[in-house]
């Protein structure tokens, strides 16, 4: 039970993108604190680079890699559900990656597990018309851009019609049923902006690059996603109260001066 917590442990400071405090180590473990500071002990003990700053969390150093974890068959199905998908949806090389992908990862299981992994009865079906064949030429580029944070000149045509050229920030994308979207950071609106790859008429590279910005980044795109939801909502919440409003009155008018 301690050797599977330990490599749990392990696993979660890789993953993180910033030192996880013990407090939220214990509590995803369900443990004391006291058995998070043994636990960081002994990884220390044993030679995991592990390093812990008081107020600030535990993290690993740079180029430490776990040995491979046995995966449970919900996390099996998970993977080769995941990949299945990205070879439906995804561009050429995406298809080709998430083979390889499969390939790399039954090579290490054994025997039935293999088999299974590799032969999971899971399918991910995409339309191939000539809309997706167009954005699958184009996602690959888009892919590399947001990797290597590169900005972007696109030429863009919206539902109307109407054409535009963009100079942004790739920042993110997201495959819906039919299309995917583009996250960017527009420099001339200084807003997000949601583009239809689809609907983009072309990329052109400017050979600059830019830095993270606390506000300009995907996951402050997303962290705002609830608050424009919240305000789409008000004014529909707004309408319906007037109809209603609306509709009752004749009814109190009725009752307060019977004929």
């Amino acid at each position: 039970m301690r050797t599977t917590r330990l490599f749990l442990i392990l696993d979660s400071l890789r993953s993180a993108t910033a030192p996880v405090k013990a407090t939220t180590l214990a509590s995803s473990l369900e443990v004391s604190l006291r058995t998070i500071y043994r636990d960081m002990a002994t990884l220390q003990a044993i030679g995991a680079p592990v390093r812990g700053e008081a107020g600030i969390g535990y993290r690993l150093e740079p180029g430490f890699f776990l040995p491979p974890l046995r995966l449970d068959a919900d996390e099996t199905d998970a993977v080769r559900f995941g990949l299945r998908l990205a070879s439906a949806k995804g561009d050429a090389r995406l298809r080709v990656a998430a083979d390889r992908a499969a390939g790399k990862i039954g090579s290490v299981l054994e025997g039935r597990d293999r088999a299974e992994f590799l032969d999971a009865p899971f399918r991910a079906v995409s339309k191939t018309d000539r809309r997706k064949l167009d954005q699958h030429d184009k996602l690959a580029r888009l892919r590399d851009a947001v990797r290597h944070r590169a900005i972007l000149g696109i030429a863009y045509r919206d539902p109307a019609g109407r054409r535009s050229k963009r100079l942004c920030r790739p920042l993110g994308l997201t495959a819906f049923d039919e299309v995917w979207l583009l996250t960017i950071w527009c420099e001339l609106r200084r807003a997000f902006r949601n583009l239809r790859v689809d609907r983009i008429e072309a990329i052109e590279p400017t050979g600059a690059v830019f830095r993270h910005e606390t506000g300009k980044r995907f996951e402050d795109y997303l962290r705002s996603l609830p608050a424009k939801a919240s305000a789409a909502q008000a004014p529909a919440a707004g309408r319906d109260a007037s109809r209603v409003a609306r509709k009752r009155a004749p009814r109190q008018r009725r009752r307060a001066f019977p004929s």
